[in-house]
């Protein structure tokens, strides 16, 4: 997850698909493709979560018309949403990106695939450690105040749903098996030649011979703490859901005061 959201560059295209899930390390590999690419790159974690409320908003469609693509009219809906929604970036990372990767190199039939890749064990620890901040239900009422978070519950569903479409399992409870079953599904949906996994750990070496691209000279390979970066996000949002819930409280005083002195 990255500090800040991305904005669009008119006439960006995307040129790579990060296949990675969460927690692989898709906030340093998104700072990669935009030095790379010399373009935004739109890291789905970080615009939904930091982004105006028109970010996690246009997903909520993409996601519906997913769930319902045995519908051809739903399937050029996803489409038609998804092109309009990463018009002007160079690359998407992060989920749900890397759910729909089918969508995405129909969409962009020149782009290149690229899995972020991460041990399984470790990933799954990880997971569970994201799942503990952000699914408990006081979360979920202390972010009702605030326009575009209080959209993450509903998000949430869809998000899981597509989760548990893709992958099995119980909705919301994904280790180590979800990993192994997104690199499988990779392996079927992707042609070989198109599909690379990398491991931010190895730099740029790897990353620009997959890419064709001369490695940057004198530039260090970003290196973002994931964990680090979604708890500050997690906190801030608290602190401002919690502020925004003390001023709906303190309205709510002064005008039951207010009443009283006028009966």
């Amino acid at each position: 997850m990255g500090q800040k959201a991305s904005v669009p560059q008119p006439g960006a295209q995307i040129q790579v698909i990060g296949a990675g899930l969460p927690r692989t390390g898709t906030s340093s590999f998104s700072q990669a493709l935009e030095i790379l690419l010399n373009g935004p790159v739109y890291h789905c974690g970080t615009q939904i979560s930091i982004g105006p409320p028109t970010e996690i908003k246009s997903w909520m469609p993409i996601l519906q018309s997913w769930l319902k693509q045995d519908d051809s009219t739903n399937r050029e809906k996803m489409l038609t949403l998804l092109r309009h929604r990463l018009a002007g970036y160079v690359a998407i990372t992060d989920s749900p990106g890397s759910e729909l990767v089918p969508e995405l190199m129909e969409l962009y039939p020149d782009a290149k695939v690229v899995c972020t890749i991460r041990d399984p064990i470790l990933w799954e620890t990880s997971m569970l450690h994201v799942q503990s901040l952000t699914g408990v239900w006081f979360a979920r009422v202390v972010l009702l105040p605030l326009d575009g978070l209080r959209h993450f519950i509903p998000y949430g569903y869809l998000l899981a749903a597509l989760w548990e479409r893709l992958y099995g399992g119980v909705s919301g409870q994904h280790g180590r098996e979800t990993y192994a079953s997104h690199v499988s599904w990779l392996k079927e949906v992707v042609p070989e030649d198109r599909l690379v996994f990398f491991d931010v750990k190895d730099g740029w070496g790897p990353l620009c011979e997959a890419l064709s691209i001369e490695a940057p000279v004198g530039v260090p390979f970003p290196r973002i703490n994931d964990s680090e970066a979604i708890e500050r996000s997690v906190n801030r949002h608290f602190r401002r859901g919690l502020t925004r819930w003390a001023c709906i409280f303190a309205g709510v005083g002064v005008g039951v005061a207010a009443f009283r002195m006028w009966k």
